[in-house]
């Protein structure tokens, strides 16, 4: 057998490994990535620990996963951290509530969908979006029942904004993950994040009303969940207590609700542009901006405008287990990306990635969607578009020297592939399908199947639009 194809074999085992360990045991994803990264470097030929013979070094499978972990984690540790600190806070004290009522607000009645989209785009930077439908969902009811709009239309607008900053917007442990392992600055991704996710939000809010309109289900004023039949009228709640949600007198003010959020992504896409526009670095103004908007002062800054600014008056203990609880949450997503990126280390310290990038160049479709198919793949397979995107990523970084598209674009590439095929075994599939009442299998992939996959072949042609661009 070939070197080359030896290399190959071994990189696809440890991915199939991978994946039936996940779908088909109790095994953990960190694990099963880890024995991914173990049977991919052994039998691409690898020695267990490094040697040095003739004055040359070759890097062990133990020591390359040990070194890829840490340098993973180097770059997005911290950040990832402050993140969900402050995205804590922002969930306890009402700050993400607040954005919500702000945005049904602005639009007017009548453009609740497109409302609650918004909110789900914005919320979704700091706050994790299981937690925000949880969070949200009751307002999502409260709607339904003074307007008679279909829960199910309002509820999955909230998902769809939810799922796409979620995917494309660090500091979000995805996109962060795929900008740190392809070395892009954060605020070129946070930019091409969000600029490429506004098309695709665009494009899902109609769809998610055509879908309200064909399962036709509203609360009643008991709270529970009907759906009338053709030509019944459904009996309207008091508009009183939709103005109590949208009038709270115990949420904190929209300007200190946002400021936590917006701050900070100014900051980082300020120095962003300044670098972009080639401003002399030697002068202490761009020294201050580096200071500023780099993305661990930035939010930091914005950790610490959320304690003092939304809980200010609250105990200290208290304060502090919000943050702690946040952070124990994250753990497991930590530890996913470090070992995301043992994988990706494994695969070029091994010469897999040089083998692997001749053999997908040489293969009759564009560059931009190879990234895209790997996480897509890892998403049906694994369900966790976190994971697809560590994956992708980590697959991928040993290629940029071969494919003929941007670092940006390819990490984008990962991005959009994972938003594809949210379904069984994605836990967001699951969390929005309980609290919003959907139990028939059919209705579940007309609603969060169908959005994700219109979602990501919206991104798609975006993708294969921006590769002559970017």
């Amino acid at each position: 057998m070939a070197e080359s194809t030896r290399m190959v074999l071994g990189l696809g085992l440890g991915i199939l490994v991978m994946i039936i360990l996940v779908a088909k045991t109790k095994v953990h994803s960190f694990i099963a990535l880890l024995i991914a990264a173990l049977i991919t470097g052994i039998i691409g030929g690898m020695p267990i620990l490094t040697v040095k013979v003739g004055g040359k070094t070759t890097v062990g499978v133990i020591n390359a996963i040990s070194t890829g972990f840490g340098n993973t984690l180097a770059s997005t540790g911290i950040i990832i951290g402050l993140g969900v600190m402050m995205g804590a806070i922002l969930e306890k004290s009402g700050a993400a509530e607040k954005l919500a009522v702000s945005f049904i607000k602005l639009v007017g009645k009548g453009n609740e969908e497109w409302a609650l989209g918004v909110t789900g785009w914005v919320v979704s930077i700091p706050v994790f979006a299981d937690s925000a439908v949880v969070m949200l969902c009751p307002l999502c009811k409260a709607i339904s029942r003074v307007t008679g709009k279909s829960v199910i239309g309002l509820g999955l607008s909230l998902a769809c904004g939810l799922q796409l900053t979620h995917v494309l917007v660090p500091p979000t442990p995805g996109p962060l993950t795929a900008a740190g392992m392809l070395g892009i600055d954060v605020g070129q991704m946070i930019a091409g994040g969000a600029i490429l996710s506004i098309p695709m939000l665009i494009v899902i809010i109609p769809y998610c009303k055509w879908i309200g309109k064909k399962i036709y289900q509203v609360v009643n004023e008991e709270g529970e969940y009907v759906r009338p039949n053709k030509g019944e009228q459904v009996k309207l709640a008091s508009t009183e207590m939709l103005d109590q949600f949208l009038n709270r007198t115990d949420l904190p003010a929209l300007w200190i609700s946002a400021a936590p959020i917006v701050l900070p992504l100014v900051l980082i896409l300020t120095k962003t542009v300044l670098d972009l526009v080639g401003i002399d670095k030697g002068t202490s103004f761009y020294s201050v901006v580096a200071l500023l908007g780099s993305p661990i002062v930035a939010l930091m800054i914005g950790c610490l405008i959320a304690i003092y600014g939304l809980v200010p008056n609250r105990d200290t203990k208290e304060v502090l287990k919000m943050m702690d609880d946040g952070i124990k949450d994250t753990g497991i997503i930590m530890l996913i990306t470090g070992v995301g990126g043992s994988l990706g280390y494994v695969v070029r310290a091994s010469g897999i990635g040089t083998v692997l990038g001749q053999m997908v160049v040489s293969w009759p479709i564009p560059a931009v969607l190879i990234p895209f198919c790997i996480a897509a793949l890892m998403r049906i397979c694994l369900g966790s578009a976190t994971v697809a995107i560590v994956t992708s990523a980590s697959l991928t970084m040993p290629l940029m020297g071969q494919l003929t598209i941007s670092p940006l674009l390819m990490a984008l590439s990962c991005c959009v592939g994972a938003i594809s095929f949210g379904y069984f075994t994605d836990s967001g599939f699951w969390v929005w399908n309980g609290m919003f009442g959907v139990s028939d299998l059919k209705e579940q992939l007309e609603c969060k199947t169908a959005v994700s996959m219109i979602m990501a072949g919206t991104g798609l042609l975006e993708l294969l639009v921006a590769q002559y661009f970017i």
